[in-house]
C-alpha cells in the first residue's frame, strides 16, 4: 500500500545556521496513528510546519496522497488539518462562524451538517453562538480542533494537542481521535504525555537534534527495547553478591536487602527458574519477589540519552 505521506531527504537550515532538520525520511501509512516523540527543540514542530506549508524546506520533498507540497500545494494542503500548539483564534467571531470560515478557506462548499457534527463531537454545540473571546482556554482548544476538522482532512496533525488542558478535554480528544482513525483519517501527533502515545499510537517515531532516531511499531518497540526487572526481597541482608552468581545481571541494593535481576523482554521463564535455582544453591533465601517492565517513557529517555 502506498503511504499517504512520504517525506524524502528533508532538511531545514535557518538563516541563523541552525540545522533544525537533517535528512528526514519518513513514510506514514493511511489510517494509522503515528506518534512523533522528542525533547524540546528536537525538530517536531519544524517538521510539521514544513508539511503544512508554514515553513519552507531547505532540501527534500514531501508528498501527501500523491500531491507534492511544493508543486501541487493547493491539493496537498487541502488533504491536511493542523491543530497547532498556540491558541490562535478569531477572538470576536462566534464559534460557528470561525469554524465555517475555516472550511471555506479550502474551497469546500458549505456543509452545516458536518460543522454541527464536529461541534457536537467536541462538546461545543452549546457554545456555537458564543464569541471565542468569552471561552475558557480548554474551549478555545476545542475550537482549534474543530477548525482543523472543518474541511474533512485525510491527514490530521495534532501538535501537543492536550498540553495544559483539562482531563475532560483530553478524554474527548482521544475519543475523537479513535473515531477519526476508524473512518480512515491518518493521525500524526506530537506529545509530551508519553502515556498517551503508549495507549493510542500504532507506530512511534523518535526525533532528536533534527534527526529521526527510529521508527517502529509500538508493540515491536516495546518488545525489542523494553526491559524487565525481577526484584527479590531477601530474608537476610548480603554484604556482596556471591562469586557463583556473577554470571547473572544482578544488582545488590545499598542496604543489602534486595537483589534486582534485569533482563530483556524476550527473556524466557526458564532463565528465571535457573536463577532461582542458583540463588537457592548459594543459600540465598527471599521472602518476596515482584516484576516490573519498562514503559515507553523509559525507552524514550534511554534513546535520547544514547543508552540503547
Amino acid at each position: 500500500m502506498q503511504p499517504i505521506l512520504s517525506i524524502s531527504s528533508l532538511s531545514k537550515t535557518y538563516a541563523t545556521g541552525l540545522h533544525a532538520l537533517k535528512n528526514i525520511n519518513l513514510a506514514i501509512r493511511k489510517g494509522e496513528i503515528f506518534a512523533l516523540l522528542g525533547p524540546n527543540g528536537a525538530g517536531k514542530t519544524t517538521l510539521i510546519s514544513i508539511i503544512c506549508g508554514i515553513v519552507r524546506a531547505s532540501e527534500g520533498t514531501v508528498v501527501v496522497d500523491g500531491h507534492d507540497i511544493a508543486t501541487d500545494y493547493r491539493a496537498a494542503r487541502s488533504m491536511i488539518g493542523l491543530v497547532p500548539q498556540e491558541l490562535t483564534t478569531d477572538s470576536f467571531e462566534t464559534v460557528w462562524a470561525t469554524v465555517s470560515f475555516s472550511r471555506g478557506l479550502f474551497g469546500k462548499p458549505a456543509n452545516p451538517a458536518h460543522i454541527e457534527k464536529v461541534l457536537r463531537d467536541l462538546s461545543l454545540w452549546d457554545k456555537r453562538n458564543s464569541k471565542i473571546i468569552t471561552l475558557s482556554g480548554g474551549m478555545k482548544r476545542r475550537v482549534l480542533i474543530a477548525k482543523a476538522l472543518s474541511h474533512e482532512p485525510q491527514v490530521l496533525f495534532l501538535d501537543e494537542p492536550t498540553a495544559g488542558v483539562d482531563v475532560e478535554l483530553r478524554r474527548d480528544m482521544w475519543k475523537l481521535v479513535r473515531s477519526l482513525r476508524e473512518s480512515g483519517v491518518t493521525i500524526i501527533l506530537t506529545t509530551h504525555y508519553i502515556d498517551e502515545a503508549e495507549e493510542m499510537a500504532d507506530r512511534i517515531g523518535v526525533i532528536n537534534a533534527g534527526e529521526i532516531m527510529l521508527v517502529e511499531d509500538k508493540t515491536e518497540l516495546m518488545h525489542k527495547l523494553g526491559k524487565k526487572q525481577l526484584g527479590l526481597q531477601l530474608e537476610s541482608p548480603l554484604d556482596s553478591i556471591p562469586a557463583t552468581l556473577t554470571g547473572w545481571n544482578l544488582e545488590l541494593a545499598s542496604d543489602g536487602n534486595e537483589l534486582t535481576y534485569t533482563y530483556d523482554t524476550q527473556g524466557e521463564r526458564g532463565s528465571i527458574l535457573a536463577l532461582l535455582k542458583d540463588l537457592n544453591d548459594a543459600g540465598i533465601r527471599f521472602r518476596d519477589l515482584q516484576t516490573t517492565q519498562s514503559s515507553l517513557e523509559d525507552i524514550f529517555v534511554s534513546l535520547v540519552r544514547g543508552e540503547q
